[in-house]
């Protein structure tokens, strides 16, 4: 059978993304599809993208990968632009939207956040109809197989790892590598079957947590004096977002 790693929201956090890697390389998995937001929030950007580049099969766009090309506002915003090079911005500029292929029979389509769009938050304790609506098919998705929808969409985005079988389909979330909010350890899984194979056979889903020396992490971010470092810090140690205040 095969094996496919999925990564995703890396976001700059270089050694959470070394200890992924490592891990995926000792499970002898060759194969890695990245579903987005490279950079930002973390300190490393542009190491994290040639990585990416170099590692993976596939990296769709993520929210980050899509704002950070464009004129910012924000001076946060402005010194994780600076770490880039034009060739780096043009690398994501061009990825696309979403990827889907077949798998021991089930069609399986990946994108950052929704199918209809980078910026459209959808979380594990939505409504129904909201998950439901990330099976949809839209102008953006591939659509390989015509109007059919996916059996199995993966997402990133939320930084929430999860999986929910729903009217027999089924919804996961990767998590994130390098800023999960939901435990403090990098977040990948990993998915198993027949690749490219409509035939339907033995299918799987794994998750993988990995412990990762997140005081490294700080001290790399403080030695560039990185902006928001507090609040950095307090979601690297607590997976508790910035955003919320209990």
């Amino acid at each position: 059978m095969d094996k496919i790693a999925v990564i995703s929201d890396i976001h700059g956090n270089l050694p959470a993304l070394e200890a992924v890697l490592a891990d995926i390389q000792q499970r002898d998995i060759h194969r890695i599809i990245c579903l987005g937001d490279l950079v930002g929030k973390g300190p490393d950007s542009s190491k994290t993208i040639d990585i990416i580049k170099e590692k993976c099969e596939v990296t769709v766009m993520g929210n980050w990968d899509d704002f950070i090309t464009k004129p910012a506002e924000f001076e946060a915003l402005k010194w994780h632009q600076k770490k880039l090079s034009s060739t780096q911005e043009a690398y994501l500029k061009e990825l696309p939207f979403s990827v889907e292929f077949m798998m021991s029979g089930k069609l399986i389509r990946m994108f950052h956040a929704s199918p209809r769009s980078l910026y459209d938050r959808i979380q594990p304790w939505d409504s129904l109809e909201k998950r439901l609506s990330l099976f949809a098919n839209t102008e953006y998705t591939e659509n390989i197989k015509g109007s059919r929808e996916p059996d199995v969409i993966c997402y990133g985005d939320v930084h929430n790892a999860f999986i929910q079988h729903i009217k027999g389909k089924t919804l996961c979330n990767v998590g994130s590598v390098g800023n999960p909010l939901d435990l403090p350890q990098a977040s990948y899984l990993i998915l198993e079957g027949n690749d490219q194979d409509e035939s339907p056979s033995a299918f799987s889903i794994q998750f993988v947590r990995i412990p990762y020396d997140i005081e490294k992490a700080i001290e790399l971010a403080r030695s560039v004096e990185m902006p928001d470092f507090e609040p950095y810090v307090q979601e690297l140690k607590t997976a508790h977002y910035r955003g919320l205040k209990n």
